[in-house]
């Protein structure tokens, strides 16, 4: 038998240490994956979807639970609530509303909807950037428990004519869901619809398999994910939808699968440049109110160095790594999106229960993807 230097030994093992590294580092993906699985299994939630976009390469998905108990199992084309994540499709709608003259980034609200009159400052109008850009000006989300009580949309838009500001519109970050009801009748004023113009502009463009608006759309989607309340710890009940953030569509009434969520993230990275152009982004993007308490987000905190929002999205500086991100929140499900232009990556996380184990599970993809991209840099 051959004896081997010692130089060749050292050789060898520094070849293999070089391997098992770098295997190592491309597999973070797979026991993320199977982390997913593990820690829904541990909180026994009901299912949830995962997707993960790399610009040119194949997309990640990963599946647990079922629709219900008895229910058929997550796929790709399981429809969930978008919830608050639907006004990142809102802000594009808007900007390609802007982009086709239909009205203009510095339109008021009062331009919108002449009969209501929400400006507090003669000087300072409400404009559509504040509405989409979370800087109105009221206190934050203001009459949500209209909202929540059923209110008809008209009723709850007179509520806000009352209030008094906390700034000028565009100084400081003042999250709401009721103005974006003014999108709302303003379709409705142009005997159309903000549902109808929406699929007819971005939806369909874009040909998501089974994306929708409104309740209707989601519970005649072939394939849907039921809601679920917590009643104990890891004990979840289906409860039914309800139609009340449904009647802010531009708010909080998207719904969409994985198959649908890939597309979006592709859309956001700038596959889709006819429907979605790099300007558009960009102005979407843009940091324009800081959001001081998103610093102070549980599993974010380590990491999270500055927050913004933009127009329907919130930016955030995580190692000087800057993604773009949003969550939504209505009763039964939880929804995460959010994506690197600098990295060229994808994320999102949809969930037929209302489960804080999204945060854990958003922060860790990112802590992950950032410290890998950073490595092989």
């Amino acid at each position: 038998m051959q004896h081997l230097s010692i130089s060749k030994l050292i050789i060898i093992f520094l070849g293999f240490s070089l391997c098992t590294s770098v295997s190592a580092d491309e597999d973070w993906l797979s026991q993320y994956k199977r982390d997913i699985k593990q820690k829904a299994q541990n909180k026994k939630l009901p299912g949830l979807a995962f997707i993960m976009v790399e610009k040119g390469k194949t997309s990640h998905f990963a599946y647990y639970g079922k629709t219900d108990r008895h229910g058929t199992p997550i796929n790709k084309e399981t429809v969930f609530r978008l919830a608050s994540v639907s006004k990142t499709f809102t802000a594009a709608f808007v900007a390609k509303e802007v982009e086709d003259a239909t009205y203009s980034w510095e339109n008021s609200l009062q331009d919108l909807l002449p009969d209501y009159k929400f400006d507090n400052y003669k000087d300072s109008p409400i404009l559509l950037t504040h509405l989409v850009g979370q800087s109105t000006g009221f206190i934050p989300n203001a009459y949500d428990n209209l909202i929540e009580a059923n209110y008809d949309l008209p009723r709850v838009l007179q509520h806000l004519e009352k209030l008094d500001s906390l700034c000028k519109p565009g100084i400081c970050y003042t999250y709401q869901n009721t103005f974006f009801g003014v999108l709302e009748e303003y379709y409705k004023g142009k005997n159309t619809s903000f549902a109808s113009e929406i699929t007819d502009k971005i939806l369909t463009p874009l040909k998501m398999p089974t994306a929708s608006v409104g309740r209707e759309g989601l519970e005649s989607s072939t394939l849907w994910a039921k809601p679920h309340a917590a009643i104990d710890k890891n004990k979840w009940v289906s409860v039914k939808v309800k139609n009340n953030y449904y009647k802010y569509n531009p708010a909080a009434g998207i719904n969409a699968s994985a198959a649908d969520m890939e597309i979006w993230l592709k859309a956001m990275l700038l596959d889709y440049p006819n429907i979605i152009d790099k300007d558009m982004i960009e102005s979407l993007t843009e940091p324009r109110v800081r959001t001081k308490r998103e610093l102070y987000r549980r599993e974010w905190r380590k990491i999270i160095k500055d927050a913004h929002y933009g127009l329907g999205w919130r930016v955030y500086n995580v190692d000087d790594i800057e993604i773009i991100y949003h969550g939504g929140w209505v009763q039964g499900y939880r929804a995460d999106i959010a994506f690197s232009p600098e990295l060229g990556v994808g994320y999102a996380m949809l969930m037929n229960a209302e489960s804080n184990l999204i945060n854990e599970l958003t922060a860790d993809f990112w802590k992950q993807q950032i410290k890998a991209y950073k490595k092989n840099k």
